[in-house]
């Protein structure tokens, strides 16, 4: 494999068919175990990969060096191998601003609250703050970090947040009838993002649009991600218009 995706489950991805509109080269889907990955990364047997759940801080030990997006963040989506020699990079941060932006959410002076506390999320950490959120609350099932908090807590003190991310894959295909929250509990919301892709409105964006709120879910994030990281792989500029024309095509 030259360019491609590894993770544990790939059956929802979009990577393939996105990646090969940018670029002139094949990308292919490497799902991995557990116990295939270290291996896989040992032999680094490609010239750049993509990492997806749940691999994107299990890589960082094998890396030569990472960007200072990647080393804020502790998390890495984005692999380039020079000369064997193995560089991270963090491309959601971006592609979570890009998708932002495209929909007119801005969380400058806002409270938002962040579902999930794993790999995926701290990219949209670093996003949040970085456009300046008033207050940031992570919130988490396994609560074993320090600043994250139950759903409990969450709904009992955080009900006034504006701004809810969903980094869970609660409600990613297959699982497409389940939600995270109830988003009830949270009345005075205004935009709700779900990193998920597949399905393209989940349940959560779909109660959020009944609820008269943005509901925003993440292929725009995706395809952003996706350029920004071909960018990398390749040392070449692509026209951020080529983000939107994907996405049209997408969901036409």
């Amino acid at each position: 494999m030259e360019y491609g995706l590894i993770g544990e489950k790939l059956g929802h991805s979009y990577s393939k068919e996105i990646h090969e509109q940018l670029a002139d080269y094949e990308y292919e889907l490497c799902p991995l175990t557990r116990e295939e990955f270290p291996e896989f990364m040992k032999k680094r047997e490609f010239k750049a990969i993509n990492v997806t759940i749940p691999y994107k801080q299990d890589v960082i030990p094998y890396l030569e060096d990472m960007d200072d997006g990647a080393r804020s963040i502790g998390a890495v989506n984005t692999i380039v191998n020079r000369e064997g020699k193995l560089y991270g990079y963090n491309t959601d941060m971006p592609g979570f601003i890009y998708m932002m932006r495209a929909n007119n959410i801005c969380p400058a002076g806002k409270k938002a609250v962040v579902l999930g506390n794993g790999g995926a999320s701290q990219a949209i950490k670093a996003a949040l703050l970085q456009e300046g959120v008033s207050e940031l609350v992570i919130v988490g099932h396994r609560v074993m970090k320090e600043g994250v908090i139950t759903y409990e807590e969450c709904f009992e003190k955080h009900a006034d947040a504006r701004i809810i991310v969903n980094t869970s894959p609660v409600g990613m295909y297959p699982d497409v009838d389940s939600s995270p929250v109830d988003l009830t509990r949270f009345p005075e919301a205004e935009a709700v993002l779900d990193i998920i892709y597949n399905p393209i409105t989940t349940r959560l964006t779909a109660q959020a649009r009944s609820l008269g709120m943005t509901g925003v879910t993440g292929l725009e994030m995706l395809i952003a991600q996706a350029k920004y990281a071909v960018e990398i792989f390749l040392n070449t500029k692509i026209p951020e218009s080529e983000i939107d024309r994907i996405y049209r095509q997408m969901i036409d």
